[in-house]
């Protein structure tokens, strides 16, 4: 179903496409329309095209669930990581590292029996059909329980990322959250800012499937062609400048002029007339890189996803109602935290995390990269210049973009609403059969624990359906090892609404709706699902409908005779009731017929193209698996290198250096066996993107060769060779612990003098060749 201002999807209906019988049955309408365009007894192109597309969501949205479980470990590991470079970490603390590195295929332990399996069923459809529940448990959790939940409403209650139900009831829940938030919030200042629960679960909606193809399909050529200028240094900080210029007189002339000191207050590197001949041209360009960016954004705006907008809208809202004297840019500043803080500028400074870009970006694109997302969110925000006086000198990219940011920011909140189409939706959820999630062992019970522990407040009525659902559910069951949190199809239905086998009769019921309507729906659904069944049905125009239903009741297809003769009746019924008229070839239905073909037609060409769309989603959510797990393979490797020095550590304090014990008998242990050297040449190591950024002449690179070599586990040297001297050019020790924490630090350089390594490149290689 589309919404006013949103563009149609596949599988929806514009209200545009109504019938033109002048009747109020737009529910039956919808629900008639979305069954032509889902109909699975037709097997014709559009069908196959929608069956490639559903099994694409799908795949996206379980890809989608498992990166953000890989991101949870990440974040863990980087928490812990540092314990371990200081040598502090207990060894059960470095069991738990360790399992949170493993890869375990979990087929141990036992499913829940059928009747617990039954009242989860009716837990968990409950909750996420009734989303007040889940939104009042996201407030009242801590902020280490919450990413655990987050994984579970995100990504399995409301798991289906291009569904509209699951979609709309996962907003629903927002809007919740949302308001709470505002109805406790002591001043204005702070509302949305803080690190919290809610200021989690935005971030954590906008890595969604959607919000990842809008940030590849906006940011990525902009970023990558801004990164392709490894050399161009636009710091406008003046004490970086004044470094870097007193650096390169220095490296020019041997020795610097008594008027330039080192260590100078910024102040004075401000004041100093080359640091402003320097920094004056790169102000005039950031600030037209900044606006390129920017109008790329603004001009975006219409394939910004919708459930974005929809929350941008109700942050607008909200602070209306709350706060009714606030100026327009005061909302406007909050509406763009939101967008920008928490959505477009974490791709603008890290694209490799995002996988909008292939690699670390060099250094000078890198600082680039984050001076336009300073300029950005400034724009967004009332910017602040008491830490960074420098950045006033860009106030004039602000003061000129203000007013345009501001229209966008205000029309992105011009999106209509899903109530009418959720209460549809709803509906047609409570007619399925097949309604369920793939949920883990460990999500079922830590939800179920987390409700117990808050349910006074969630459900302080022991009559309320919650209530009665948890009293019976009893304790939770305790987390179990990975190798037993085994993954279940938790069907979901109700325990207080029988699922209605007869949606006719509710809408009839609500509608004001009558048999003929009905009966005159069905017909044209069942006309359509016959031309799209039959080979060149639809080629003549205009369509007989009445040779249509002949051909199938006299078809070879069992399927087809059947449909046929029960068309042909519906159509006599029709007539005797004065709906339809046979002497006119009925014409009102044979034209709503070949608009409804049309309208498929054009779904085809609509699907096809957000299947290509996605392909592209799907490989970079792929791509960001890979770059997540190969994080998680160089944590593995520094945990066995500190493993490695903790044994040898206790060896040697325990009977002597060197020495160590077998069968009670002291023996002298064996030597470390050296591995390597292992020879690269510059050409290998600038290919596989290794080397970032080379200060060795051209000419000379094909001379220049490393030697790397381990002569203990974890420790390795990087010998730089120029070819015809026996002597390497230069040595470097290297400790993969050293590495790993530069990686944490997100210092992603490597600094051999002459050439500039990518740590993360360097510790995949050190990994693959050792």
């Amino acid at each position: 179903m589309s919404y006013p201002g949103e563009p149609s999807s596949p599988g929806t209906m514009s209200t545009k496409r109504l019938t033109n019988r002048n009747t109020n049955r737009y529910s039956v309408t919808a629900l008639f329309s979305m069954a032509a365009e889902q109909d699975v007894e037709v097997e014709d192109d559009l069908a196959r095209a929608q069956k490639r597309l559903r099994e694409l969501k799908s795949r996206i949205s379980a890809q989608s669930k498992k990166n953000f479980v890989l991101e949870r470990d990440v974040r863990y590991l980087d928490s812990r990581i540092a314990l371990l470079i200081q040598n502090r970490m207990a060894l059960d603390e470095q069991n738990e590292v360790e399992r949170h590195l493993e890869e375990v295929e979990a087929t141990e332990g036992a499913y829940p029996d059928d009747r617990k399996i039954q009242q989860y069923a009716n837990l968990f459809f409950l909750l996420q059909s009734e989303p007040r529940h889940v939104a009042s448990l996201c407030r009242l959790v801590s902020l280490s329980e919450i990413d655990t939940l987050l994984q579970t409403v995100m990504f399995t209650l409301y798991g289906n990322q291009y569904e509209s139900r699951e979609e709309h009831l996962l907003l629903t829940m927002f809007q919740s959250v949302l308001s709470a938030q505002f109805e406790t919030a002591t001043e204005f200042g702070s509302l949305l800012r803080a690190n919290t629960p809610v200021s989690r679960m935005m971030t954590t909606y906008t890595r969604r499937g959607p919000g990842q193809s809008y940030l590849k399909s906006v940011l990525a050529d902009r970023i990558n062609s801004l990164i392709e200028h490894k050399e161009l240094n636009l710091e406008i900080n003046p004490l970086k400048v004044y470094e870097q210029m007193i650096d390169q007189i220095e490296e020019e002339t041997g020795a610097l002029p008594e008027s330039l000191q080192r260590g100078v207050a910024p102040e004075v590197a401000a004041a100093n007339p080359d640091v402003q001949a320097i920094v004056a041209p790169r102000l005039t360009m950031l600030m037209e890189i900044a606006n390129s960016f920017l109008l790329t954004i603004i001009d975006s705006m219409e394939t910004v996803p919708y459930g974005i907008r929809w929350i941008c809208k109700q942050i607008r809202s909200l602070t209306r109602r709350k706060y009714p004297d606030a100026t327009d840019y005061a909302i406007c500043s909050l509406i763009g935290g939101f967008f920008f803080l928490r959505f477009i500028n974490p791709a603008v400074v890290t694209p490799q995390a995002y996988m909008l870009v292939e690699g670390v970006p060099a250094k000078h694109p890198r600082r680039t990269l984050t001076l336009i997302a300073k300029m950005l969110q400034n724009l967004a925000n009332k910017p602040s210049y008491a830490k960074e006086a420098y950045m006033m000198s860009l106030n004039p990219f602000v003061e000129n973009n203000k007013a345009r940011l501001n229209q966008f920011l205000n029309n992105l909140c011009e999106v209509g609403d899903f109530y009418d189409t959720l209460e549809l939706d709803q509906y047609m959820a409570l007619s399925k059969k097949d309604l369920q999630i793939n949920i883990t062992l460990n999500e079922l019970y830590n939800t179920h624990s987390l409700l117990l522990q808050h349910i006074e407040t969630l459900s302080p009525n022991d009559k309320q359906h919650l209530r009665i659902l948890a009293d019976e559910l009893g304790p939770a069951p305790a987390q179990v090892p990975r190798k037993e949190n085994r993954t279940i199809e938790l069907p979901l239905y109700s325990r207080w609404e029988t699922p209605i086998q007869d949606i006719q009769t509710a809408f009839m019921a609500e509608n004001n709706v009558t048999q003929n309507d009905i009966l005159y729906m069905e017909t044209k659904s069942i006309f359509v699902q016959l031309i799209r069944s039959i080979p060149h049905a639809a080629d003549k125009r205009p369509i007989h409908l009445f040779n249509i239903a002949e051909r199938a009741a006299t078809a070879k297809d069992a399927m087809l005779v059947r449909k046929g003769i029960k068309v042909k009746e519906m159509l006599r019924e029709l007539e005797e009731a004065g709906v339809v008229d046979k002497k006119d070839g009925y014409k009102l239905m044979q034209e709503e017929v070949a608009a409804e073909l049309v309208h498929l037609g054009n779904l085809r060409e609509k699907v096809l193209l957000e299947s290509r769309s996605l392909e592209a989603v799907y490989k970079t959510i792929c791509d960001h698996n890979n770059y997540l797990r190969s994080q998680l393979e160089q944590y593995k490797a520094y945990l066995q290198n500190v493993r490695l020095k903790s044994s040898k550590d206790k060896s040697v304090a325990g009977v002597g250096v060197g020495v160590v014990t077998v069968g009670g008998k002291e023996k002298k242990p064996a030597k470390p066996t050296v591995q390597g050297p292992y020879r690269f040449t510059h050409a290998q190591l600038e290919k596989e993107g290794i080397i970032v950024e080379s200060n060795v002449p051209e000419n000379r690179r094909p001379h220049i060769y490393f030697n790397i070599t381990s002569p203990t586990p974890g420790t390795f040297i990087i010998a730089l060779h120029y070819k015809g001297r026996e002597k390497a050019i230069l040595e470097m020790d290297l400790k993969i612990d050293d590495l790993l924490e530069k990686q944490k630090d997100n210092k992603h350089l490597l600094d051999l003098e002459y050439v500039q390594l990518n740590v993360p490149k360097v510790l995949g290689l050190l990994k693959k060749v050792f």
